[in-house]
């Protein structure tokens, strides 16, 4: 914590005499820079632990999605083929 004090003293004759102290105390500052670590550290494993776990949903949710576009897929080339059967069926009944 820094502390200034000013002090103007007059004299007699009406000369003025201005003099600052400034004071510095250094006690207790140290710990409060390693608590300040401390707690940015805590915020940085925190930070990392959750956008690991966003990522892992986002990956399954990426792969939900792929296997859903693999079904959709799969069911239009199914009625492609019964398509193709009926056609083929009509044709060679005529």
């Amino acid at each position: 914590m820094t502390e200034e004090r000013t002090t103007t003293t007059k004299t007699p004759d009406g000369n003025t005499h201005t003099e600052t102290v400034i004071r510095t105390d250094e006690s207790g500052s140290g710990s409060k820079g390693w608590v300040f670590l401390v707690v940015l550290l805590i915020a940085v494993i925190a930070g990392i632990y959750f956008l690991s776990q966003m990522g892992g949903a986002e990956m399954a949710k990426d792969g939900a999605i792929a296997d859903a576009a693999e079904q959709v897929g799969n069911a239009a080339e199914q009625a492609g083929d019964a398509v193709e059967e009926v056609a083929d069926t009509v044709t060679n009944n005529e």
